[in-house]
């Protein structure tokens, strides 16, 4: 099962399979968050609507 995770200091998204301790390759964070998206609706998500999500995310969160 993928998961989506997200970078709590760039907002960069990544889909993992199996692991748990996930690094960002943008911004070289050591620790990604996991959201509550599911691997289907990120899929279906346009480009606009993942920097949407990200952006809201970082604001609610931080």
């Amino acid at each position: 099962m993928l998961k989506v995770y997200i970078c709590p200091q760039c907002g960069w998204m990544r889909t993992v399979s199996r692991r748990s301790d996930v690094e960002c390759f943008k911004c070289n964070a050591p620790q990604m968050e996991l959201t509550r998206l599911t691997y289907e609706k990120y899929t279906q998500m346009s480009e606009t609507e993942r920097e949407d999500y990200a952006a809201r995310w970082k604001y609610l969160h931080k």
